[in-house]
């Protein structure tokens, strides 16, 4: 607790001093400058009579909904109670609000007074966004009845909002020809069980009765087994730049670059396990996630979570954090299966990613970069940083790298777009 003078009634002293001393230098025959003096004595006593009592308060919030989805309104009710012995002639609050949460209606403050045992209560609406959002101690300033000087303390009780957007897919991001053994939606030149045709062979004893060319059989007599495209499932790992640099956003009231991209991996995690992928998520953050590549509902439900909750994917950039890019890149390598391949939502914002993407993407891990475009053009600053972004951009696509730029449209327009120019 911290106690502190306002500086409220600086001065007084001074000019009571100077009328009193004025009226009886000047003139004896002068009583209103005697009785400014006199008064001014007055009001510099009062305003040092006394020190600010000390605040013993609790407070309580209740949340109408504590688990809303993105963009919902959130009514918060706040109970500020004197628990103390002492009277609180002038108590003023500021709840803490997650820096993330907008107050959309109402105010987050109260000014008030507070006899011992009283209470007071206010409330406030919030604009619900992805994450996990935790109150700050609210903070309590009381003064004395002059208010010249005043205490500080801080209270709370423990009020976590969690907003977990219910994961919808995009359309099927075109994933590269890396697979695995497991069955899936990736063709490859391998012959086998599928279903696209690509050959016939002559039978051999134990195979499926289904697979036999029977009209071949009816035709010539001879027994053939027909043959398909083996389908395979694909192992992606999606990959989120979350470092603090990558919190831009064109404009103010706009999403920024790293809440773009955790919305597009969730809508691509979802497209690709609906599609039989094996799918993991890892961050280039200060507080890395990962979550090894995997299929079915628990491993939908766990994804869904950590992209919503985890820190190092929070609405806003961490305070004071620090990132170890080459220790970051060599943990992921690391942890990487050997067959995965990789998608990078990144606004690429400098040079770090373009190396990392290079790197994973020489390392056998095929890499596709889908980027939000955080710039604008109302500035030559901003221009700039815009041609800097479409170089980087180029520098990766002549690496052989796939880039989609993803600008003010949906994500499923992009792929839409990104796959005609990929397949012609």
């Amino acid at each position: 607790m911290s106690a502190f003078e306002t500086n409220r009634w600086t001065g007084v002293e001074a000019l009571a001093l100077l009328a009193g001393s004025l009226a009886i230098l000047v003139s004896p025959r002068q009583p209103a400058l005697l009785l400014a003096g006199v008064l001014g004595i007055a009001y510099a006593a009062y305003a040092y009579g006394g020190d600010a009592p000390t605040p013993s308060v609790s407070v309580e919030r209740e949340l109408d909904d504590p688990t809303p989805e993105p963009d919902e309104t959130v009514r918060v009710t706040v109970t500020v109670r004197n628990t103390g012995e002492s009277t609180l002639p002038d108590l003023r609050v500021v709840d803490g609000v997650p820096p993330a949460l907008e107050v959309t209606d109402g105010t987050a403050r109260l000014g008030t007074a507070l006899r011992p045992g009283k209470r007071a209560r206010f409330s406030y609406e919030v604009r619900a966004v992805r994450g996990e959002h935790e109150w700050k101690p609210m903070r309590a300033i009381v003064r004395n009845a002059s208010g010249s000087n005043e205490r500080v303390t801080e209270t709370n009780s423990e009020t976590v909002l969690r907003c977990e957007p219910r994961l919808s897919a995009t359309e099927n991001l075109p994933l590269r020809g890396l697979t695995t053994q497991y069955a899936g939606r990736i063709t490859t030149d391998v012959a086998g069980a599928g279903l696209e045709f690509t050959s016939t062979r002559e039978y051999r004893r134990g195979d499926p009765l289904k697979r036999v060319d029977w009209n071949r059989l009816a035709r010539t007599g001879e027994l053939a087994t027909t043959e398909f495209r083996e389908e395979r499932a694909a192992t992606v790992v999606l990959l989120v730049d979350a470092r603090e640099s990558a919190y831009l956003a064109p404009e103010e009231d706009a999403p920024n670059a790293v809440e773009r991209s955790a919305e597009a991996a969730g809508e691509t995690f979802v497209a690709l396990l609906n599609g039989g992928d094996r799918v993991g998520l890892a961050t280039f953050a200060a507080e890395s996630l990962w979550l090894p590549p995997g299929t079915g509902d628990d491993h939908r439900a766990q994804g869904r979570r950590l992209l919503a909750t985890h820190p190092s994917l929070a609405p806003t950039p961490p305070e004071d954090a620090a990132f170890f890019p080459s220790i970051r890149l060599r943990r992921l390598q690391r942890r990487l299966p050997a067959d995965a391949q990789v998608i990078l939502f990144s606004p690429l914002v400098d040079d770090y990613v373009v190396t990392a993407a290079r790197r994973l993407d020489a390392h056998g891990h095929l890499v596709t970069v889908v980027s939000p475009d955080p710039t604008a053009d109302e500035t030559p600053g901003r221009r700039l940083a815009g041609v800097e972004r479409r170089n980087r951009m180029s520098r990766l696509r002549r690496s052989g790298i796939r880039v989609i730029d993803w600008r003010e449209e949906s994500l499923a327009t992009e792929l839409a777009r990104a796959r005609e120019r990929w397949s012609s």
